[in-house]
């Protein structure tokens, strides 16, 4: 509906899955890219689905089992595959494989997922990798993320919010990225690591043990540097509250986990202090 047109795949393309086309102008004058008032016609013969308005443009691969939410745009040369869920207003750019088999040799054609969240930006020729069974069959993106060209997440990983990777970042296998991460150019981050929130890799760091949260890291054997001043205070954190954080919780000297509430609660106490109060 709205102009989009789906065609059977022919012969060397994956079996049973369509091709989606969106013309620049459909019959009706709705123009390309407006949205559309409900799912495509014949999702019940297994075509594509497109929930409520996704705008995909034309010469790209759309499987069978893929789901693309409202507002969502898949630009030319994508290859969108196996059980893949799109959110909502989520843009992906041209020459991008999303949700292609993961690169493990365990893998055995089991149905495995990938999710994408909503309000997701993601750059010209990324790829991204549907879970295996070893890792729970789900690789999962949050919401609000800035994926820049050329990233790789592999099979398992399990990305939070508010995100920042820039290009030719890759993530290996059953990795985890909290909250309001940044992981610079060229950042590796081996196989089963953790990412913590609010925490910032530099150019090229080579990352194989886990980061804890609001943690900078740097170098080819990647280090602390410290604490990731500079990105709290760019999300509204006073520098006395991050301070008063640093001195709680010292320098760690193996993994740990400091819990979220920690800083929180330095926020609290420097506001308590200076902030004005008002009778309601």
């Amino acid at each position: 509906r709205g102009g989009i047109e789906t065609h059977l795949v022919g012969t060397g393309e994956e079996e049973g899955a369509h091709v989606v086309r969106c013309p620049h102008a459909a019959a009706d004058g709705q123009r390309h890219g407006d949205t559309f008032d409900g799912p495509l016609d014949g999702v019940q013969q297994g075509l594509a689905l497109l929930q409520c308005g996704g705008d995909v443009e034309e010469d790209q691969f759309v499987g069978p089992l893929v789901t693309i939410g409202p507002g969502s745009r898949i630009g030319p040369h994508v290859v969108v595959t196996g059980r893949t869920t799109i959110g909502r207003n989520t843009r992906i750019f041209q020459f991008a494989s999303i949700g292609e088999e993961p690169q493990d040799k365990k893998y055995a054609d089991e149905d495995t997922e990938l999710i994408i969240g909503d309000n997701n930006t993601i750059r010209e020729l990324c790829t991204f990798s549907r879970g295996s069974m070893q890792g729970g069959g789900v690789t999962r993106i949050g919401n609000n993320n800035w994926i820049m060209a050329c990233v790789h997440i592999a099979h398992d990983c399990v990305l939070g919010d508010n995100i920042i990777m820039a290009n030719n970042a890759s993530l290996a296998g059953h990795v985890t990225v909290g909250n309001h991460a940044i992981l610079s150019g060229y950042s590796l981050i081996h196989q089963f690591c953790t990412v913590g929130e609010h925490s910032f890799t530099s150019f090229a760091s080579h990352v194989n043990q886990s980061i804890p949260p609001y943690v900078t890291v740097s170098g080819e054997k990647a280090k602390a540097k410290g604490v990731n001043t500079e990105g709290l205070k760019r999300r509204g954190y006073t520098p006395d509250a991050i301070r008063n954080f640093c001195d709680r919780i010292g320098v760690a000297k193996r993994d740990s986990t400091v819990d979220l509430a920690l800083l929180e609660f330095s926020i609290w106490e420097d506001l308590n202090d200076r902030a004005p109060r008002f009778m309601g």
